[in-house]
């Protein structure tokens, strides 16, 4: 019987590394896509993997940056805001961004939100308050398709825990052990920073852009939408595509996960609990069995 298990473990083994193998030989180590593809074969997409960056909230003691979080909400109001919604997201949640009751309150009374029906039975629209939710910027999904060559813009509430790429064997086994878990913020930091000049021979549909990190084609709607100097910051940090790209990722990842700091912060506490419980029941059998006969 253990000779049996024995093979049946060999054969597994070989069978990941095996594929691990062939998966290496078939990926460019740079992540780059091939300057082509055989005839008829289908291209895995993304063609180059997002770049990891370093992240405050990266690792087992992550902690957001409430700085780059304020950097990245203006980011996000003064550029995707045109297009994306965060219909999820109220604007009460912006006190845990470092903001008092006063600035959250005027933060959210420059929009308008619809509310109603009143005494006569008819919609009206009032200033927000901070209990409202981020406005959408179209009325439904098909004015928003309408205006954007066809293709919705996705609410960016949950943005960051939905677009994270799949990462491999073995490294999906490392990431274990890492906690990596920043694969959206890369993914979201690599796209807006990740336009291009199509390959030669690669032809780009009307309307579209060429960028290798989108999820599930090579090119898409949306056009690069950031450039050096948009946005103005008022604590010094750099007016580049490379920090704007990064501040809004963050500040995406905390409207996706706002209590990562409390969770983590659990989580080690539980480890802890953990160890000191497994150390009392091990020092408890010894003691029980200590003059039983065995």
């Amino acid at each position: 019987m253990k000779k049996l298990v024995a093979s049946i473990l060999s054969l597994a083994v070989a069978a990941c590394l095996g594929s691990a193998a062939m998966a290496e030989e078939a990926t460019p180590a740079n992540g780059a896509a091939p300057a082509h593809h055989e005839e008829g074969a289908t291209p895995h997409y993304p063609l180059k993997e997002p770049r990891e960056q370093e992240w405050t909230f990266g690792g087992p003691f992550g902690h957001y940056d409430k700085g780059q979080l304020q950097r990245g909400l203006k980011v996000y109001t003064e550029v995707c805001a045109a297009c994306h919604s965060m219909n999820l997201v109220p604007f009460r949640m912006l006190d845990e961004l470092g903001y008092n009751e006063a600035q959250v309150k005027a933060f959210a009374a420059n929009y308008e939100v619809q509310d109603g029906p009143n005494a006569s039975g008819e919609m009206f629209t009032r200033k927000a308050v901070p209990s409202d939710h981020f406005p959408a910027p179209f009325p439904n999904a098909e004015a928003a398709a309408a205006s954007n060559n066809g293709a919705a813009p996705p609410d960016f509430s949950l943005i960051a825990k939905a677009r994270e790429v799949e990462r491999g064997f073995p490294r999906f086994v490392f990431d274990i052990f890492t906690q990596y878990q920043e694969n959206g913020p890369d993914y979201i930091y690599s796209l807006l920073t990740g336009y291009e000049e199509p390959p030669a021979g690669f032809q780009v549909p009307q309307g579209a852009h060429y960028n290798p990190y989108f999820h599930a084609a090579a090119a898409f709607a949306m056009p690069k939408p950031l450039s050096d100097g948009q946005v103005t910051y008022d604590d010094g940090a750099p007016q580049t595509v490379d920090q704007y790209a990064k501040d809004v990722s963050s500040f995406l990842m905390w409207a996706a996960e706002p209590h990562l700091e409390e969770r983590k912060r659990t989580g080690f506490m539980v480890m802890i609990f953990l160890a000191i419980f497994t150390v009392l029941i091990y020092l408890t059998k010894r003691s029980v069995y200590a003059n039983k006969d065995h």
